[in-house]
Order: structure tokens, then C-alpha cells, then sequence
């Protein structure tokens, strides 16, 4: 279908008109290349934003406290720094050894709020809500662990969209994290 518009100079432009999307023209099943639905693709897998410019890895700075070793540490570190991203994620870890429905709303509330002091951290250091946030920098695995720990607990109280996320989040953060992590 052709139309007409008007150019800066008042001359007449041809312009094709495209088609919208409409329930007529897509089905329900289809996917954007024709093909069914699968789980494969809905699995989670490192994905890369073709529009954004280059993010550098954001890399924070050292932890108020060191890695505690036992949950009385984990306690005492996280009421002395409560912004320290470690002591969150070693409570979250260690509620997530236990299997009982009070410690996986513990480890949920652990990792939770783990997440947000990181995220905190991330903005104040430049990150923009996308790009690498390196394993490989030890600072950084305070979050990582803290985001891990989420996904855990997230799905163990039913929350399948939520652990679904932070797994992906993890992934696209830090391949070798998500590894290391998950085992895998």
C-alpha cells in the first residue's frame, strides 16, 4: 500500500505503509521466525543488549567485612556493616543448608535484602542496570552469591517467575559466576 507525505521542501514522497500486528495476522503459538514454542528457548542462556553501547564490567570495591565462617559471625558482620553484600549472602547460603519452610523464608528474606545493599553498591560504582559484573573480581561475589541465594530460595517458596529472573540476571551478569554457582 502506497501513500504520500511531504517533505521539509513541500514535495510529495511515496511512503509503503506496513501492516500492524494484529490478532488476524499472529497466532497465539507463533514465535517471530514462524517456528512453535519450545522450553530450549525459554531456557536460561547468556544474552547480549545489540543496542547498548558496551558496558565495562563493574567491579566494587572490597567488602566492609571479610567472609564470616560460621552464622554467629554472619550475624555479628551483618549488624556491624548492614551494607556488607557478603555477610546477607553467607546468612542466605547457610538458611538455604536447612530444608525447612522457616528457613527458606529466612534465606528468601536473607538474599533479599543481600540483592538491594548490592544493587545499592552497583549503582553508586557507575553500573546502569546492564553489563558484566565479573566473578573473577572478589568483590564482586558478595552480589553474586547474594543473586544465587535468591534464585534457591525464590523457588523453593513458590516464586518460579522470580527464581527464573535472577537465574537469567545471574547469567547475563556473570557467566562464570552462574557456573561456578549452579554447578554446572
Amino acid at each position: 500500500m502506497l501513500g504520500m507525505i511531504f517533505s521539509a521542501d513541500r514535495r510529495a514522497q511515496p511512503v509503503r505503509r506496513v501492516e500492524a500486528l494484529s490478532p488476524r495476522n499472529v497466532s497465539k503459538t507463533s514465535t517471530p521466525y514462524g517456528a512453535p514454542p519450545t522450553v530450549s528457548r525459554m531456557a536460561p542462556e547468556t544474552r547480549r543488549n545489540l543496542l547498548a553501547d558496551p558496558a565495562e564490567p563493574t567491579l566494587l570495591p572490597a567488602d566492609p567485612e571479610p567472609e564470616p565462617g560460621d552464622p554467629a559471625e554472619a550475624v555479628a558482620a551483618a549488624r556491624r556493616h548492614p551494607a556488607s553484600r557478603i555477610a546477607w549472602a553467607v546468612l542466605a547460603e547457610q538458611s538455604l543448608t536447612d530444608t525447612t519452610d522457616t528457613s527458606d523464608i529466612r534465606a528468601y528474606a536473607f538474599a533479599r535484602t543481600g540483592y538491594h545493599r548490592s544493587l545499592d553498591a552497583l549503582r553508586r560504582n557507575g553500573w546502569r542496570g546492564s553489563g558484566p559484573i565479573p566473578w573473577e573480581h572478589e568483590p564482586n561475589r558478595g552480589f553474586l552469591r547474594a543473586l544465587w541465594a535468591l534464585s534457591v530460595a525464590a523457588q523453593r517458596i513458590g516464586e518460579d517467575d522470580e527464581a527464573a529472573r535472577c537465574a537469567q540476571f545471574l547469567r547475563d551478569s556473570s557467566e562464570t559466576g552462574y557456573q561456578e554457582l549452579a554447578g554446572s
